[in-house]
Order: C-alpha cells, then structure tokens, then sequence
C-alpha cells in the first residue's frame, strides 16, 4: 500500500502546480510507473520515493499537504521556483529526510515547528524567500543538522539560545533579516562552525568571546548591525583559517590586531564605518599563494586598508580603476603577477604610499599625479 500512497501524494503535488512551462510534470501519468516520473528516485528495495528534486523548473504553485506522505523521502529539492504559500506542517512526518531544499522561491508565513521532528536533517535551506516570524527554538533538537541557511527572508525576534545545541552545524546564516537582541552566546559551543553569516540584520551587543576560539571558522560576517566590543588582541592566531571578515557598518572600536597579519588565508577583509583608533591600518597579506583570476573591483572599498600584499600569485586582468580610493595604502606589493594593461590613472592618489612592487607584470602606462 506505501506504493500507492507514493503515487497519490505525487499526484496531489501535481495537482497544487499552477504553472509548468517546460511540462516537466506531463510524465506523471499512468503511462509510465511513477518510480519514472521526471524528478522522481525511488529505492531498489521498497520501490518508494527517496527522492523528489525538481529545482529550477520554473514551477508555480502550492506545496500539497500530501508530500508529508512521502514518509522514505530522503531528499526533496524545490529550490529556484516560484512556489507561494506557506510550508505545510506536515513536512515534519518526513522522518527519514536529510536534504530539505526551498531555496529561491515566493513562500511566506512561518517555519514550520513540526521540522523539527525530522531528526535525519542534515540540510534546511529556505533562503530567499519571504518566511516571516521568529525561528522555532526547536530547531535545536536537530543534532545531525549541518547547514542552517535562513537569509533574505522577513524573519524576525532573536536567535534562539538552542541553536547551541546543534553540535554538527558548519553553516549557519540569517543575513538579510530583522533579526534583534544580541548573538546568542551558545553559538560558541559549536566548535565545528565555518561559516557563520549574521549580516544586515538589527543585533545588537558584542560578537562572544567564545566565537573566536573556533579555529574551523572560514567565514564571520556581521556586517550592518549595531554590533560594539573591540577586536582580540589573538584574533589572527585563535582564527587561522579565516577567509571572509566583514565586521563592517557596526560600532566597534579600538585598534586592529597586529595578529591579523598571521590569518595568511585571509581573502575579504572589511571593517568599514566603525570607530577603529590608533596609529595602525589594517594590514592585508595574500602574497606568495596560488591566487589566481581577476582582482575584485571591490576591494576598493576597503578604505582603511594600509598593507596589501598581492606578490607572487598567479592574479590577472587589469588592476581595478577604483584602486587609488585606498587612500591610507603606504604599502602596495603586486609583483609577480599576470596584471595586464595600463596603470590606473587613480594611483596617482596614493600620497601615503612608500613602498609600490608592480615588477615582472605585463603592465604599462605611467603613474600619474592627481
């Protein structure tokens, strides 16, 4: 009887799509055993549906009620569509599922609660939808939870203290939210954390301490809140692998470690519009790695930057027209590159530069004065 159910809940999903443009869902007919069916993985054993992966299909319309009934789902993947309406609780009879996709649609209303009876989860993505309310603190319960991915959404209240308990999390992000209150302190706990996006939300307080001990941690984001505290001093030798730092459009102060210089892997270094002090601008190294591709245009922003070392990499292109915005660089190395083109007119801007390496580059043109 499983089987039949199966079919059944896939036709009632069906019967919930408004529009299917590609008629991705015309092989769900009785011609054809709906183990066939386009997006449908049935296993060898119980010949029942493991799977349900319809991305990017440009489907419309509501998620039924009946793939709750789809009870050995391992997998459902509805992302990048244009499903509306809210998630329906009875997700959480889906006790066998692992990888939970609703990435990239229209949903509204809140996160179910009853998600979190499915223990199996390994993956929640509902990022860029439009889910309102505060996040269930029962999500806690998910103890095999890896990534928990909640950004651009309407979400509102404070990270619930429970995340702490989801001792496998690697991902986690709520960035573009109405998210308030302060980080949760239980997010140290997590020492298998790597990247952690809190951006463009309303927190408020300080980053815990116990964060930047998690030495797994590649990417820390918190830009654009009202975020306060200052650096640690160890910031670069408890954080080894940081790759992303953005701390930028918040209120911290003080001075920028000297320890930083040793976050050798360090790609994205932003710490605008804060209250830094001190005699020290921040230093960005880079050099003598396999760096390859073209600079970003980006990096421009990077205001306060005074270091950028860039040797001895295999970087290309031109060098970005905007560069001359650093205007606290007092040192540049970009020697032993593949740079091409001409040297921007904007170098000219640079009137605390003391040391320039531009050697064994393609580059040509002179530097001009503003």
């Amino acid at each position: 009887m499983g089987n039949v159910t199966d079919r059944i809940s896939l036709l009632e999903f069906k019967a919930k799509i408004a529009s299917d443009p590609y008629g991705i869902l015309s092989s769900w007919n009785d011609s054809v055993n709906f183990c066939q069916w386009q997006g449908v993985i049935c296993g060898r054993k119980h010949h029942r549906v493991v799977s349900l992966n319809l991305h990017g299909l440009s489907l419309s319309g509501t998620i039924s009620p009946y793939t709750g009934n789809l009870t050995f789902l391992r997998v459902l993947n509805l992302s990048d569509n244009i499903f509306y309406g809210e998630i329906p609780q009875e997700v959480g009879r889906l006790f066998r599922l692992r990888l939970f996709y609703l990435k990239n649609n229209t949903l509204g209303g809140e996160i179910p609660i009853n998600i979190s009876f499915c223990s199996e989860l390994r993956v929640i993505s509902l990022a860029i939808n439009r889910l309102v309310g505060e996040i269930p603190a029962e999500l806690g319960s998910l103890k095999k939870l890896v990534a928990l991915l909640l950004g651009s959404n309407n979400l509102k209240g404070k990270i619930p203290h429970s995340v702490g308990n989801l001792s496998s999390l690697q991902g986690f992000f709520v960035t573009y939210n109405h998210m308030e209150g302060n980080i949760p302190n239980e997010l140290g706990r997590i020492t298998s954390l790597t990247m952690l996006g809190m951006g463009i939300n309303n927190l408020v307080g300080s980053i815990p301490s116990t964060l930047y001990n998690i030495s797994s941690i590649v990417a820390l984001s918190v830009s654009d809140n009202q975020l306060h505290g200052r650096l640690p001093a160890n910031i670069g030798l408890t954080l080894p692998n940081l790759q992303i730092f953005q701390i930028g459009g918040n209120q911290f102060h003080g001075s920028i470690p000297d320890s930083l210089t040793n976050a050798s892997q360090l790609e994205i270094f932003d710490i605008s519009s804060n209250r830094f002090t001190g005699q020290q601008s921040p230093k960005l190294y880079l050099a003598d790695n396999n760096f390859g591709g073209a600079l970003p245009s980006t990096i421009a922003n990077m205001s306060t930057l005074g270091d950028l070392g860039l040797g001895m990499n295999q970087i290309s292109g031109r060098i970005p027209a905007d560069i001359g915005n650093l205007v606290n660089l007092y040192r540049l190395g970009m020697e032993e590159n593949l740079f091409s083109g001409s040297i921007p007119i904007s170098f000219g801007k640079l009137q605390k530069l003391q040391l320039l390496s531009l050697h064994a580059n393609m580059l040509s043109g002179q530097i001009l004065n503003p």
